[in-house]
C-alpha cells in the first residue's frame, strides 16, 4: 500500500537538493535559479511581459517579483518600459547582457540537470515527467 504523504515528502526533498544544485552552480553566472527561471521564460515568451504576467509563470506574488526584477534591472539583465495601455503594470524584457548570461547559465543547467537524471533512460525520465503532469 502507497503513502501519499511519503510521496510527497520524497518528491519535495528531491526538488529541494536539485534546486540547491542548480542554485550553487548558477551562482558562477552571478544569478539564482529564480532569476534563470525569469530570463528563460522572457525568452520563450519572445515579446515583453508584464510583471503580473511574468509573476504568474514564475509563481511568484506581484510584490515578489517587483523585488527580484528591479535588482535585474540595475545589473541590466533586464529592461523596464512602462506599458501604454495600463500606466500601473510595466513592461519586462531582457537585454543582450540577460540573453548572453541565459545562454551560458544555459549550458550549466543542462549540464546539472542531465547529472541528476543520469540514472534514469530516458523513456522513464518521459514516464517520470508524465506522472507529474498528472500530480497537479
Amino acid at each position: 500500500m502507497s503513502n501519499p504523504l511519503s510521496l510527497v515528502f520524497s518528491l519535495s526533498s528531491r526538488a529541494h537538493s536539485i534546486t540547491r544544485q542548480l542554485d550553487r552552480s548558477l551562482s558562477m553566472h552571478g544569478i539564482s535559479l529564480t532569476e534563470f527561471s525569469v530570463l528563460d521564460h522572457l525568452q520563450r515568451a519572445d515579446q515583453p511581459l508584464t510583471q503580473v504576467a511574468l509573476a504568474d509563470r514564475i509563481g511568484l506574488t506581484p510584490s515578489g517579483m517587483t523585488r527580484l526584477v528591479n535588482p535585474m534591472v540595475k545589473r541590466h539583465l533586464l529592461d523596464k518600459q512602462r506599458n501604454e495601455r495600463d500606466a500601473r503594470q510595466s513592461l519586462i524584457q531582457l537585454t543582450d547582457a540577460g540573453e548572453e548570461i541565459l545562454s551560458d547559465a544555459r549550458v550549466t543547467c543542462d549540464q546539472v540537470a542531465q547529472s541528476c537524471t543520469r540514472r534514469l533512460a530516458a523513456s522513464k525520465q518521459q514516464t517520470l515527467l508524465d506522472l507529474l503532469e498528472q500530480l497537479a
